[in-house]
C-alpha cells in the first residue's frame, strides 16, 4: 500500500488479512458489521442463499451463527436464531406463528408479567385476542381450546415466579390436535434440566441473560424451532424487526453455556438446601419449590425435568402483608443481591409484586398468589451456608425475624 497517503494507509493497514492456517480453540470475537468479498457475483449468491456467508450483522455474524449453532445442539432443535433479549425472541417466535387481526392466543396464566403485556399491549393493537387459562388444568385447557381455537399456546417450563412445572407433554398434544402451536419458554429450566422440544414444544424461548450466559454481563435471547418450514418466518422477524443480538453479548453467553450444567447442579444443590432452611423459618409462611410440590407436581417434575434436579429458583412468602416490612427485610441483606434477574452465579432476591408483575393490578396479582409477601430467591454458586447466614441477620434486623435466630458470622473458606 506503499502507494497511497498516509492518510488512506492508516484506514486499510492491517485489514482483511487471510484466516489464520490454525483453527481458534474457542469462536473469535467477530466484531465487524459488515463482510467484503473479492467479486460481486460472491456477495449476490450469499444473498440469495445459494451459497452460505455473511454479508451484514444483521442477517448474520460467525460470532453469533456460533451461538445459535450450540443452542440448536442442545435444544434438539433443527434451527436457532439469536435475539438482543428474550423478550425480543418471544415476540419473534409469535410473529413466527402468523399471527393476524382476530387470531387468538392463550397463554398461561403464570408466564410472566412481560410477556403477558406483549401479548396484550403490541399484539393486542393488531386484534390479537389474548385469553389466559391454568395449564395446569387439562381438562379445562382443551375445553378452552376447542372453544378458541388459537393458533399458538404459550407457556414456561417452570413459571416466573409461582415456580409451577409445565406438563409440556400432555399441553403438546392438546396443541397439535386443535393444529395450534406451541411455544415454551424454556429459561428458568434451561436445556441441562429440559428440552421441551423432546415433548412436543414447536418453539423454545430463553432469555439468554439469565441462566444461559449465567455471569450479569450480557443481555440477550433465543428462539430455537423444531421444524425447518418455520425459518423464513423467524428469518423475517429477526431481519425486518432488527433486534439483532450483538457479537460481544453472543461471545460472552457462549463462553456462560460451556459451564451451564456445573454451575446449574451447584445452584440446584443450593435451592434444595435453602427451600429446607425456609422450611424451618418462624417468619415463612410458605416455601414455593418443585421439589416441594403436591404429588400432581412431582409426578410432572418428574417426567418433565431432569431426574436429579428441580431447579435452582424458589419462593418464599413471608408472614407479613406488608410491602414496607419486605422491603426492610431486603435491604438488610448484605450477601444476596436485589438484582432484578435469575440465573447469575450470585444468590439473587426479588419482590416479584413489585418486579416481574409490577404492571399487573393488585387484585389480579392476589388471584394468582402474588402478593406482598412473596418473594423470588434465585441461588448463586456461593457456599451455601454464607447464603442462609446471610438470610438469618437479615431476619435478625427486622421486624420479621425478631424471634427464633441468633446472629450467626459467615463462613469463610480459605
Amino acid at each position: 500500500m506503499s502507494e497511497f497517503s498516509i492518510t488512506t494507509r492508516l484506514v486499510h493497514a492491517g485489514e482483511r488479512r487471510a484466516a489464520p492456517a490454525g483453527a481458534a480453540a474457542v469462536t473469535p470475537i467477530y466484531a465487524t458489521s459488515t463482510f467484503v468479498y473479492e467479486r460481486m457475483e460472491d456477495v449476490d449468491r450469499v444473498v440469495e442463499g445459494t451459497e452460505t456467508g455473511f454479508v451484514y450483522s444483521r442477517y448474520g455474524n460467525p460470532t453469533v451463527a456460533a451461538f445459535e449453532t450450540a443452542m440448536a445442539e442442545i435444544e434438539n432443535g433443527r434451527f436457532a436464531f439469536a435475539f438482543g433479549s428474550g423478550m425480543a425472541a418471544l415476540h419473534a417466535a409469535l410473529l413466527a406463528c402468523e399471527l393476524s387481526h382476530g387470531s387468538v392466543v392463550l397463554a398461561s396464566q403464570d408466564l410472566y408479567g412481560a410477556s403477558l403485556e406483549l401479548l396484550y399491549t403490541i399484539f393486542g393493537a393488531f386484534g390479537v385476542r389474548t385469553v389466559t387459562t391454568d395449564f395446569s388444568d387439562l381438562e379445562t385447557l382443551r375445553e378452552k381450546v376447542a372453544h378458541l381455537k388459537p393458533l399458538v399456546l404459550v407457556g414456561e417450563t417452570i413459571s416466573n415466579p409461582l415456580l409451577k412445572v409445565l406438563d409440556i407433554e400432555n399441553v403438546g398434544k392438546i396443541a397439535r390436535e386443535a393444529g395450534a402451536k406451541l411455544i415454551v419458554d424454556n429459561t428458568f429450566a434451561t436445556p441441562f434440566l429440559c428440552r421441551p422440544l423432546d415433548f412436543g414444544a414447536d418453539f423454545v424461548v430463553h432469555s439468554a441473560t439469565k441462566f444461559l450466559g449465567g455471569h450479569a454481563d450480557a443481555t440477550g435471547g433465543v428462539v430455537v424451532a423444531k421444524e425447518d418450514f418455520d425459518r423464513p418466518a423467524l428469518t423475517g422477524a429477526l431481519t425486518l424487526a432488527g433486534g439483532v443480538l450483538s457479537a460481544w453479548e453472543a461471545h460472552s453467553i457462549l463462553r456462560g453455556l460451556k459451564t451451564l450444567a456445573l454451575r446449574l447442579e451447584k445452584q440446584c444443590r443450593n435451592a434444595e438446601r435453602l427451600a429446607r432452611f425456609f422450611l424451618d423459618c418462624p417468619r415463612v409462611e410458605k416455601v414455593i419449590y418443585p421439589g416441594l410440590a403436591d404429588d400432581a407436581q412431582k409426578e410432572i417434575a418428574g417426567r418433565i425435568l431432569n431426574k436429579n434436579y428441580r431447579g435452582a429458583v424458589l419462593g418464599v412468602r413471608l408472614k407479613t402483608g406488608s410491602r414496607a416490612e419486605v422491603y426492610r427485610f431486603m435491604n438488610a441483606l448484605r450477601l444476596c443481591t436485589r438484582a432484578a434477574s435469575v440465573g447469575d452465579i450470585f444468590t439473587g432476591v426479588v419482590h416479584p409484586a413489585t418486579a416481574t408483575h409490577r404492571e399487573m393490578s393488585p387484585a389480579k396479582r392476589a388471584r394468582l398468589g402474588i402478593d406482598e409477601g412473596l418473594l423470588r430467591v434465585s441461588a448463586g454458586i456461593e457456599d451455601v451456608e454464607d447464603i442462609i447466614a446471610d438470610l438469618e441477620n437479615a431476619f435478625l434486623a427486622t421486624e420479621i425475624g425478631k424471634a427464633g435466630f441468633e446472629k450467626k458470622n459467615f463462613i469463610r473458606v480459605i
